[in-house]
């Protein structure tokens, strides 16, 4: 019922706004369960005695406490193996893990449980050990989950195609460009992905700054002006053009209109300074179809917000959150049935011309 009515209200979304519709967005949550290992006690009882260790032993401060704890605590709930452990909103807590997919109106497209049934379905995700670092652990995570939920979601939709996508730094590796807007990938024309800072950018044709973007050769803190995104190469794959950032267009004794650069230390003998045409082919992590820093990324990229204000939706509006179970399959019907409550929300407020209520149920129901 939940994926018959996203194909319904699919088309509802491109009326309203399809620049939004078109925008594929991608978080991971988890559903907390009612089970001893959530309570506040259980985690700092741990942390406790690791500190008392730490001055009996006269340990320095390089040892934290709380990675040591987040280590030695147990993958799963003792009640529940389906119920793992996560480090979420900044906090330890045990939970059904799920992935989801929205558009940039912020309606969601697709639901996935990261549960065994799910390994089972694709075995060619690898379960790695649990480090001690409960922030590397979520994006290594997150980073699996992704491409087999986007694949199943394609397949399962096959009329909603690809454009652009939305995500976190999680998902800043090269397998994931390549994944995402390679030839052979899924499709996607866009990608808008920021940078992971502990990863630096390399590109062979030019320096780029830690956006990405390409910057005077003399002057590494300068970067260049992007001007336009179109392809002269025979083959039609995209290129990137950047110019001199001290070049202006300025009229010439001829009366024509040419490139000038004002530079006083030029690094080239050209009239109208340094250009690069940069191939995003050749490196997809630097230019994932769209340069970072620009307006275009700013703009964009804050859309991404949506997907994180359907999951607060969906656990307080529809009452995920605090539910005093520890039942796999009364969680998984919950969630499906907030987004059931979605999909029709959609489709009323569509049919009663009432667009701004989409995604407030309480306006809805009083209209």
């Amino acid at each position: 019922m939940f994926d018959n009515l996203v194909d319904l209200t699919e088309p509802v979304c491109k009326t309203i706004d399809e620049s939004l519709a078109v925008m594929t967005i991608y978080d991971t949550s988890g559903i907390e369960s009612f089970v001893r290992e959530n309570n506040p006690k259980y985690a700092d009882s741990i942390i406790k005695g690791i500190k008392a260790w730490k001055k009996a032993n006269d340990i320095d401060d390089t040892v934290d406490p709380y990675k040591v704890a987040y280590s030695k605590m147990p993958s799963h709930a003792a009640a529940n193996p389906s119920i793992k452990q996560m480090y979420a909103n900044g906090h330890f807590c045990y939970a059904y893990k799920f992935g989801i997919v929205t558009n940039g109106l912020g309606i969601v497209r697709d639901i996935d449980f990261y549960d065994e049934a799910f390994f089972a379905e694709h075995p060619e995700i690898e379960i790695s050990k649990k480090t001690d670092s409960p922030d590397e652990d979520k994006s290594l995570g997150d980073a699996r989950a992704l491409l087999p939920t986007l694949k199943g979601f394609f397949r399962k939709h096959p009329q909603i195609k690809p454009a652009v996508f939305a995500g976190d730094a999680a998902f800043d590796k090269i397998d994931i460009y390549g994944a995402l807007l390679g030839e052979n990938g899924i499709g996607f024309s866009k990608a808008f992905i920021p940078l992971n800072k502990r990863s630096g950018l390399v590109y062979p044709d030019c320096p780029l700054n830690e956006d990405g973007v390409p910057c005077c050769p003399n002057d590494p803190t300068l970067p260049m002006r992007q001007e336009g995104n179109t392809s002269h190469l025979r083959c039609k794959k995209p290129t990137l053009k950047f110019v001199c950032p001290k070049m202006k267009w300025r009229e010439c004794d001829d009366g024509k209109w040419r490139r000038r650069t004002s530079c006083e230390k030029p690094c080239t003998d050209s009239p109208c300074g340094r250009m690069f045409y940069v191939y995003p082919e050749k490196n997809l992590r630097a230019f994932p179809g769209t340069v970072r820093g620009t307006d275009e990324w700013d703009n964009t990229y804050k859309t991404r917000c949506a997907v994180e204000r359907t999951i607060n939706h969906f656990k307080d509006s529809l009452c995920l959150a605090g539910r005093r179970t520890q039942n796999a399959s009364t969680t998984k019907a919950d969630l499906y049935l907030a987004g059931i409550t979605q999909q029709l929300s959609v489709l009323i407020a569509n049919a009663i011309h009432k667009h701004e209520y989409l995604r407030s149920l309480k306006p809805l129901i009083a209209a």
